[in-house]
């Protein structure tokens, strides 16, 4: 555990250094940040205008999806699109074959290489939005503690999710677009589960798990998380994990490497 946790620091401090090489990157990507904030605040504004509440879910509530929606954004930018591209690169060059040669977890090194602080703002804007709503609700600290735990499996889900994703490209080679794919349809977290329909909602619950990345753990920084979704958020997080090892190991069985 020790020399993983060497190897991880040293990862992120030659990828924080060479990234920070390029400041003005930081700049454009807090704008963006604040324009995809201030879009965001406006999308769910219009709903709540004219005095109509999604079924539940005051205005206040709706804000604390939103900010866990942001954090999340802000969690993939930071730690899964610059590892999942690294992916993409390292199969196109040959370059894998160095990877799997290294005395450690191949997945492991596929998916902590590379860190960027341009999810940074995201991550800072989710902070704020749920502390104010946490505020005008009266949350206290308990309901955070609470919250950590699904927040967690959603944040374990989202990586596993991306993490198979990349390993498609030893067979694809080119994923950009059924990245975007993924993150169009991960946008729906942005709102409570009872935003949508009947129909949408069992999609969005039992065939992409969204309902667990942001409704789940606000519900259970609210107080009112029923145990037997979080622990459907638990077993789906484990799920995902081991399958995400278990199709690494099954997409290296068809990888051609450079030297062959």
């Amino acid at each position: 555990m020790k020399r993983y946790l060497r190897v991880l620091g040293l990862f992120w401090s030659t990828a924080i250094a060479a990234e920070m090489e390029y400041r003005v990157n930081f700049v454009l990507a807090a704008l963006s940040s604040v324009g995809n904030f201030i879009g965001s605040l406006f999308s769910l504004f219009l709903f709540y205008r004219t005095g109509y509440t999604f079924q539940g879910w005051s205005w206040e509530e709706a804000l604390v999806v939103l900010g866990i929606f942001t954090l999340l954004q802000g969690f993939s930018s930071t730690f899964l699109v610059p590892n999942l591209n690294r992916i993409v690169r390292q199969v196109q060059e040959g370059t894998l074959d160095f990877v799997l040669l290294k005395p450690i977890s191949s997945q492991f090194w596929l998916s902590t290489r590379s860190v960027s602080p341009w999810g940074i703002p995201d991550l800072l804007f989710g902070f704020v939005m749920i502390g104010y709503a946490g505020i005008r609700l009266g949350i206290g600290i308990s309901g955070y503690f609470l919250s950590a735990i699904p927040l967690l499996f959603g944040i374990v889900s989202l990586y596993s999710l991306w993490f198979m994703l990349g390993a498609t490209s030893i067979w694809f080679v080119k994923i950009y677009n059924v990245t975007e794919v993924l993150r169009g349809l991960l946008e729906a977290g942005r709102f409570p589960i009872v935003a949508y329909p009947t129909a949408y909602r069992f999609f969005f619950t039992f065939v992409i798990p969204v309902a667990f990345l942001t409704t789940v753990p606000a519900e259970a920084m609210l107080g009112r998380g029923e145990v037997g979704w979080v622990l459907g958020a638990g077993v789906l997080a484990l799920g995902l994990l081991f399958a995400s090892v278990g199709f690494w190991r099954f997409a290296l069985r068809f990888y051609t490497s450079a030297s062959s």
